[in-house]
């Protein structure tokens, strides 16, 4: 099964999508020349999405100033780490940036902070259990 890309990386990825879809939907209104609201109607619900795009496009750049650059120590290549845990963009290698949950089985479920304390809370309650 492929491995999932960095969360930057895939958050673009939608935006270039919105871009996509907003020129199809544009283009569908070629079809409606003769009724001039009709081919209105289609770019402007085209148009839509590619604001849209711009907006997280626009989000993804400032959020990418505030995250955290690593060395994935298999590709020895610099990635961002947007949350505790990610892919890095380069190989695709689980990276985390809790100690806690080093050599655990990778889930996006820790960048929630209900559900990291949780498995953190199974981790521990594993090793005393061992003891």
């Amino acid at each position: 099964m492929r491995k999932p890309g960095n969360k930057i990386m895939r958050i673009r990825g939608w935006a270039l999508a919105m871009i996509f879809i907003g020129m199809a939907v544009m283009y569908l209104g070629i079809f409606f020349r003769e009724t001039p609201w009709a081919m209105m109607i289609f770019l402007v619900l085209g148009t839509l999405p590619i604001m849209l795009s711009f907006v997280i496009y626009f989000w993804v750049g400032m959020i990418s100033t505030r995250t955290v650059t690593v060395q994935c120590p298999n590709c020895e290549r610099h990635t961002k780490i947007l949350g505790r845990v990610d892919y890095c963009q380069h190989c695709k290698e689980p990276l985390t940036l809790d100690q806690e949950l080093e050599g655990e089985a990778f889930t996006t479920d820790y960048n929630v902070k209900h559900r990291r304390e949780k498995k953190i809370e199974e981790i521990r309650n594993k090793e005393n259990s061992k003891d």
